[in-house]
């Protein structure tokens, strides 16, 4: 063990590696690194396919932000959030001091400016808004604050139905009048 003295000479560094084992040149790096690494699939997945951004409890923002992936507010944001057919979550610590237009909102904190929800506003138990809101679809929860208007559009989808509907629908019969053969 103490006895064994090990020469303190440097070793040549080889500058071409080998392969011990096949005595063949190194293989080159692949072209790609699909299948090499084990990677979080949600890494990979494009900007607005199920992705979500997130703006942090201790970040503000003045100005506008825009996109087109749905987005999860903690922090303090002054301006415009425009996400036209998207969700924006309002969470239970965002303060905003800005108009949102987005596809879907959720309030959970604080809003004061207008809102407008293509598909839906929802109004949780804590979340605050003062503004007008323009809507298809309105929900309020017990114990949420709103002081504005509520307008509601009927969404395009809800017309076009009923648009294809009236046309596929049967043509009234007479009372009594049944099929005849000549």
């Amino acid at each position: 063990m103490w006895g064994n003295k090990k020469s303190h000479t440097p070793q040549p560094v080889d500058p071409e590696p080998k392969s011990w084992l096949t005595n063949q040149p190194p293989q080159p790096a692949p072209a790609s690194w699909e299948g090499t690494t084990k990677m979080n699939k949600d890494v990979m997945r494009p900007a607005g396919a199920g992705t979500t951004a997130r703006l942090g409890s201790s970040l503000y923002v003045k100005g506008e932000i825009s996109g087109k992936e749905d987005l999860y507010i903690d922090g303090t944001v002054e301006g415009l959030v425009q996400l036209d057919e998207r969700k924006v979550t309002i969470g239970a610590t965002a303060k905003l001091t800005a108009d949102i237009i987005a596809g879907e909102v959720i309030v959970y904190g604080s809003v004061k400016r207008n809102v407008r929800g293509k598909g839906k506003i929802e109004i949780k138990k804590d979340g605050s808004v003062n503004g007008d809101l323009t809507t298809a679809q309105i929900i309020i929860e017990d114990g949420a604050y709103f002081k504005g208007s509520i307008e509601i559009e009927k969404s395009a989808e809800k017309e076009a139905d009923k648009n294809v509907s009236s046309r596929t629908a049967p043509a009234p019969t007479a009372a009594g009048a049944e099929p005849r053969s000549i």
